[in-house]
């Protein structure tokens, strides 16, 4: 089956067809660094991993671009405001950049425990200030944008294509509707390349028009084509985005180049509380280290705390085009699902180094061309989520039979290897390198031969003891014809 993607500028799924295949060019927009991450970013980051991952997996050569945001992003996501970063710190006595590094480590660290693989490049906004000027001097050049006070603007009239990605006629783009009314525009609509900075500022640059800094959206646009070029692939972000910061990437990018920036645009869809978006500014967001990170507080709404897989599972049972409604009972159940993964993960790797039965007639083929078709269906996760834990219930009873043969588990053991943990990234290392039964398995094993012994020389008080203590710390035994196997509790 073709892969086909939901392309957000046509509306609809298309056939995937990159622009110099098998060469993949992929932007997705960053985090602003201003804060610690929320459940929020979770939700964005590991969706466009999954992409990323299912991309090589089908043998694409993926180059992947994600900015960090450290100067630019205005506190009403336009044109007015004070800068996010800036705001940070000065409320925190720091200069922005001691924040904006903070933040970048800490955004780094939740994301590398939630397995999200780092993007191939990763640039920074105050590290690109000449490619923005630079584009702000071709849009000028080119007629569609203008200089007053020391500040530059893009003219949206003149640009026939603005609204073409959001849906929005020139015309019902309002003043005050998430575009900032800023009264030396020509035009309310208009928004800022360069911005002058006020006396005092303590981000600004030297320019053609005087010491300031660089608006939002033209950072995004200076940074994904310097690395991916004037056209490419995908260009990925959260929903939230598609109007006005991808709107207006779209109209300075091609009203400089003169040729299409983008061909798919992706983006994913929100996670939500009680109905209501998941941010900052709403005050209502759940941080990653709020789940996973066992040095922070407990939050009171959780309770516990989660594995970062967890967290990971709960993303990718949703989605990425659906809203997710955050809940504690929703990780519950990712919790139990990501168990039972890893327990049938654990059980076949042992079973690699066993006997093998006479076989299941286990149907691994079609098994696989599920999980296949569901991600070649726009990343459809939690169809591939289902068709892995439909061939984990077979495996388990073939397991709990004894009839699993040893080319089943070897063919079982690849496909977990490259769909639950290669490319959905829920396998742990060692249930996934290959001949990496772990020490953990080997130390069960031992205590398992142990009992054995103890039974056979009729010492049942110590047998059980064994047993029972294995219980208590999460490994349940289970007692068969063939011998004693054993799982984690969950």
């Amino acid at each position: 089956m073709p892969l086909h993607v939901y392309n957000t500028l046509h509306r609809r799924k298309e056939l995937f067809e990159p622009l110099a295949p098998p060469r993949v060019r992929m932007y997705v927009c960053g985090p602003t660094v201003y804060g610690h991450s929320h459940v929020g970013h979770a939700k964005s980051y590991i969706s466009f991993d999954l992409i990323v991952r299912w991309l090589r997996c089908r043998g694409y050569d993926v180059t992947y671009v994600q900015n960090i945001t450290d100067v630019g992003h205005l506190t009403d996501d336009a044109d007015a405001g004070e800068d996010k970063v800036v705001a940070e710190a000065r409320q925190r006595g720091l200069h922005p950049m001691a924040i904006a590094q903070l933040y970048t480590r800490s955004y780094h660290e939740d994301l590398d425990r939630l397995n999200v693989l780092r993007p191939d490049i990763q640039p920074y906004a105050t590290g690109h200030i000449p490619e923005q000027i630079e584009l702000c001097r071709q849009l000028l050049a080119a007629g569609h944008a203008y200089e007053v006070n020391g500040s530059v603007y893009f003219d949206v009239q003149s640009f026939r294509g603005y609204g073409k990605l959001s849906g929005r006629v020139l015309d019902e783009v309002q003043a005050g509707a998430r575009v900032a009314v800023v009264e030396e525009k020509r035009d309310a609509r208009d928004f800022a390349l360069w911005k002058a900075a006020a006396a005092g500022h303590l981000m600004q640059w030297p320019s053609p028009w005087g010491m300031g800094f660089p608006g939002w959206h033209l950072e995004c646009s200076a940074m994904s084509m310097k690395y991916l070029g004037q056209s490419f692939d995908i260009h990925g972000g959260g929903l939230e985005n598609q109007f006005p910061h991808h709107e207006c990437e779209i109209a300075q990018s091609e009203g400089a180049t003169g040729q299409q920036y983008v061909k798919y645009w992706l983006h994913n869809h929100m996670i939500t509380v009680g109905g209501e978006k998941m941010g900052k500014s709403k005050g209502n967001f759940i941080l990653i280290k709020d789940i996973i990170d066992e040095a922070w507080p407990v939050h009171p709404q959780l309770g516990r705390k989660y594995g970062p897989l967890v967290l990971r599972m709960y993303v990718l049972n949703s989605h990425y085009r659906s809203d997710l409604d955050f809940s504690s009972e929703g990780l519950e159940a990712a919790e139990a699902g990501l168990q039972r993964l890893h327990n049938v993960a654990q059980a076949v790797r042992r079973a690699l180094d066993q006997p093998g039965g006479s076989g299941a007639g286990l149907d691994l083929a079609a098994a696989e061309t599920a999980v296949k078709a569901a991600l070649d269906d726009d990343f459809n996760s939690p169809n591939a989520l289902a068709a892995l834990f439909d061939l984990t219930r077979a495996v388990n009873t073939a397991l709990a039979a004894g009839t699993l043969s040893a080319a089943e588990a070897q063919a079982v053991d690849r496909l977990l290897r490259t769909y639950g943990g290669a490319v959905l990234g829920l396998l742990p290392e060692q249930f996934t390198a290959a001949g990496a039964a772990g020490i953990e398995d080997a130390l069960v094993q031992v205590l398992i031969d142990l009992r054995a012994e103890a039974r056979q020389g009729r010492n049942f008080a110590l047998a059980d003891s064994i047993r029972d203590r294995l219980t208590a710390a999460g490994v349940l035994l289970e007692d068969r014809p063939a011998g004693t196997t054993w799982r984690l509790a969950g």
